[in-house]
């Protein structure tokens, strides 16, 4: 008889991906009652979901100089309105 597949929800993933990075994946799934397969797919997952993240980031992302100027150019903005007295 086969068995039934378990469907378990986003945050329940990514939680158990977070305890496989801090205790190891077999230890995470023994403690979870999952399959340790089922956990190492999710942690790869993972992975490569981070890794193209990173890409597309560094692809069509907004460089640090860019940010690093437009932060500044808030806090002069933001002084700037610190002698104004409006309504």
């Amino acid at each position: 008889m086969a068995k039934k597949q378990r469907k378990y929800d986003m945050e329940y993933k990514i939680q158990a991906v977070k305890l496989a990075k801090e205790l190891g994946g077999a230890k995470a799934a023994a403690e979870l009652g999952i399959p340790e397969n089922t956990i190492y797919a999710w942690t790869k997952a993972a992975r490569e979901q981070e890794k193209e993240i990173r890409r597309l980031k560094e692809e069509n992302g907004f460089p640090e100089e860019a940010s690093a100027f437009f932060a500044a150019s808030r806090q002069k903005s933001a002084k700037g309105r610190e002698g104004c007295s409006l309504p």
